[in-house]
């Protein structure tokens, strides 16, 4: 009977711990062999397992590649999965029942310790709906217009102090929350700058439109609006503070999210990350399934980081205990192949990226003029670019126990094909010379805000010598501005900076302003040029005037020498 009852319980939808702890309480109670229950207990978890992979992957199928989850927007959701409920949630459940009533959101919860909410002045419309796309945009009213204008002023007056004011009065401006969390990011407070991003998420999300849908992948927001970047920039930095939490799943889900709000332009250029976060949490699948579906109009084998990543994603496929010799046999020929393509197409990222491996090639391989110094000199700056990036972002991908051997095989595959002049290698050479010319302004703007030091030294001067931002890094040439800031009055001495009254007190008729006339910016500058040599002249003369005269003491030879010890 026992048998028959739990043949009953192995096709029931009931939860596995159930029967897990009813077949361990028959354990102790020694009904039966302690090896048929273990037997059984493996037996019921294959079971159990294969039947929920199944479940997930008919439905995953059937759902858009870009497809967002609710529930996988909330890291809760992953780390219960790694450490069960009861680590995660703690005693939150005891004090969910006093906790005041805030709206329901779901990409972050409203915390305790946060001030009290109060519309900021942000709504969201619906620009249009065509095709079954719904074009919305986000809108300030005039009280957050007069922030925002108070918040350059704090940005030009370079003082951190000046956001931390502003946020006292305002406590839920996005560009205030987005700028002093980098701040707090570059004095090493991570705990303070993830809980202004998440108070700058909850205020979005209660703008949000009615008909505004994070799941339905229909809903576009245009970057090219100031009022929507900040949007797409907080995702962006929730995203990256996901993933070094250790939630690299709950990050892809917001990667997908920030692809499907514009992915034929892609502002962000998710692209160049999606790869990572696909492999950090182990979602092959779908990494193969963007990459095949989208290859035909967005040629994404042209990107370093997907031809590389696709191969890996194959080569761990193969690996799985859970297929057949066949297929393990399919698989990894696949995944043979797309590597050494990428070998060939980028030969390039292979030296940097044994080097930060700390694996030191052999002499073939290293002395080979295709993998030599030549391969990284001759590359098209935008192709370097792309290749720091890959390797700066992924290079702890290939410290896995056993990809080493298989990287190994294919370079020496790749070199056989050298040696014999596979044709490929040709039309890989005039691919790079014609396509990598130089990088569109996405790709820019996601090197800056990736932070990734192999990257950010390969970007061009016309983009390190601009003015940068953290709330609106390298914005857009077309931007389509809703309002504009009024013209700066002339500043009393008292909001001066130390600089400007330090040069005041020596030069009565100096005034720092900014002009939006590049005839009157050009007229301010040779006045101050002028102003400045004539202080330099003065004070060349002051030094030159300067006369230093020997003191004359008195003749005193009895004067005790000791008074000076």
């Amino acid at each position: 009977m026992i048998f028959i009852y739990f043949g009953s319980l192995l096709d029931d939808d009931r939860p596995a711990h159930e029967l897990l702890c009813c077949l361990t309480l028959l354990k102790k109670k020694k009904t039966f062999v302690g090896d048929d229950i273990d037997a059984f207990l493996e037996t019921l978890e294959k079971k159990k397992g294969m039947s929920y992979q199944s479940a997930d992957h008919i439905a995953t199928e059937n759902r858009p590649v870009l497809y967002v989850e609710h529930r996988n927007l909330n890291p809760e959701t992953e780390l219960k999965r790694y450490f069960g409920a009861r680590a995660v949630l703690g005693d939150q459940r005891s004090k969910q029942r006093q906790r005041q009533f805030h709206r329901c959101t779901w990409m972050t919860i409203f915390k305790d310790t946060w001030p009290r909410f109060s519309r900021p002045g942000i709504s969201m419309s619906l620009v249009e709906s065509k095709d079954g796309i719904q074009h919305f945009t986000f809108e300030h009213n005039r009280d957050y217009q007069q922030v925002q204008f108070k918040f350059f002023d704090a940005v030009e007056s370079m003082d951190p102090n000046n956001f931390v004011v502003l946020l006292q009065l305002n406590p839920y401006h996005i560009d205030s929350l987005l700028q002093l969390s980098d701040v707090c990011r570059i004095q090493e407070d991570q705990e303070t700058a993830r809980d202004l991003i998440e108070r700058a998420l909850y205020s979005f999300e209660c703008a949000f439109h009615p008909v505004f849908s994070l799941t339905s992948g229909t809903c576009r927001l245009d970057y090219r609006r100031p009022e929507n970047r900040a949007f797409y920039l907080v995702l962006f930095k929730h995203m990256t503070f996901l993933e070094k939490r250790g939630c690299p799943r709950t990050a892809l889900e917001y990667c997908k999210l920030i692809l499907s709000l514009d992915p034929d332009n892609d502002p962000l250029c998710m692209l160049l990350i999606f790869d990572f976060l696909c492999l950090r949490c182990r979602e092959y699948t779908t990494l193969i399934r963007l990459y095949e579906e989208w290859e035909v109009h967005r040629n994404l084998s042209q990107l370093p980081n997907f031809s590389f990543s696709v191969a890996l994603s194959y080569y761990h496929l193969s690996q799985q205990e859970d297929i057949s010799p066949v297929e393990n046999q399919q698989l990894k020929q696949k995944s043979n192949v797309l590597l050494q393509n990428a070998l060939i197409m980028f030969p390039g990222a292979l030296m940097p990226l044994l080097d930060l491996c700390t694996v030191q090639p052999d002499a073939v391989v290293s002395s080979h003029a295709f993998f030599g110094p030549s391969s990284q000199i001759g590359q098209p700056p935008a192709l370097s670019e792309l290749v720091s990036l890959y390797v700066g972002r992924c290079h702890s991908l290939w410290k896995e126990a056993g990809l080493m051997l298989w990287l190994e095989e294919n370079v020496r595959k790749v070199l056989k094909r050298v040696d014999l002049h596979d044709p490929y290698l040709e039309d890989c050479q005039n691919k790079r010379k014609q396509r990598y010319q130089s990088a569109p302004r996405n790709i820019h703007r996601h090197v800056l805000m990736s932070e990734i030091k192999e990257a950010t030294a390969t970007l061009p001067l016309e983009v390190t010598t601009q003015p940068g931002m953290g709330f609106d890094p390298l914005p857009p040439l077309d931007s389509i501005v809703s309002y504009i800031r009024p013209e700066r009055q002339n500043m009393g001495a008292s909001n001066e900076s130390t600089l400007s009254l330090f040069f005041r007190s020596l030069l009565p008729n100096f005034n720092l302003q900014r002009p939006e006339d590049r005839q009157e910016v050009a007229r301010a500058g040779r006045e101050l040029n002028q102003e400045v040599n004539r202080l330099m002249v003065a004070m060349r003369d002051m030094l030159a005037n300067i006369q230093f005269h020997e003191p004359q003491w008195e003749n005193n030879h009895e004067r005790d020498e000791e008074e000076w010890d």
